[in-house]
């Protein structure tokens, strides 16, 4: 029989889609109170992928990827979904309809894999509670993050794959 265990501290990291650099630096320091300061950041890249956010955001979106230096125990994780989606609603428009300025999908990274935390149901992902799923979207294998048949283009990036390699090497090395 298994006998369970805590498992080991993972490094959080963010996903952050905005239409005006305004908006990222305005959200930084309240992610910043959660998961501590930011140690890497990604070049700010076009996001291009999908027209999906743009009716919400407006067009000629941009992303990065944002890490954290304080390690988490994953146990309640779907918490970290829920805290950056009231971040999501304080710095909303709000005219006609409530929009969002910047979409923030959090995630972890283990050594082994890159996990996505969504309140989106999916037949590859794995409901964690309050409405939130988690799904591997990367996986360590020959020395490199490899895609799975649905991760997101842009997880798929060059960029996205160097940025958590990076990560990673920080983890290893702590």
């Amino acid at each position: 029989m298994g006998k369970p265990k805590t498992p080991d501290a993972v490094k959080i990291f963010c996903g952050i889609l905005f239409e005006n650099q305004k908006y990222l630096d305005d959200v930084l320091p309240f992610l910043e109170k959660i998961f501590g300061q930011c140690d890497i950041r990604s070049n700010i890249f076009p996001f291009d992928f999908t027209q999906y956010y743009e009716n919400e955001m407006g067009k000629n979106l941009q992303k990065i990827f944002v890490s954290f230096e304080k390690l988490l125990i994953p146990e309640n994780c779907f918490e970290w979904k829920l805290l950056t989606n009231d971040i999501e609603k304080q710095f909303s428009r709000h005219i006609e309809k409530p929009s969002r300025t910047v979409n923030i999908d959090p995630g972890y990274l283990e050594l082994s894999k890159i996990v996505l935390l969504t309140t989106k149901d999916y037949s590859h992902r794995i409901y964690l509670g309050k409405g939130i799923y988690a799904e591997v979207s990367l996986i360590w294998k020959q020395k490199k993050f490899q895609p799975l048949p649905w991760t997101y283009p842009d997880y798929r990036t060059e960029l996205a794959l160097k940025f958590f390699e990076d990560m990673r090497k920080i983890l290893k090395a702590k």
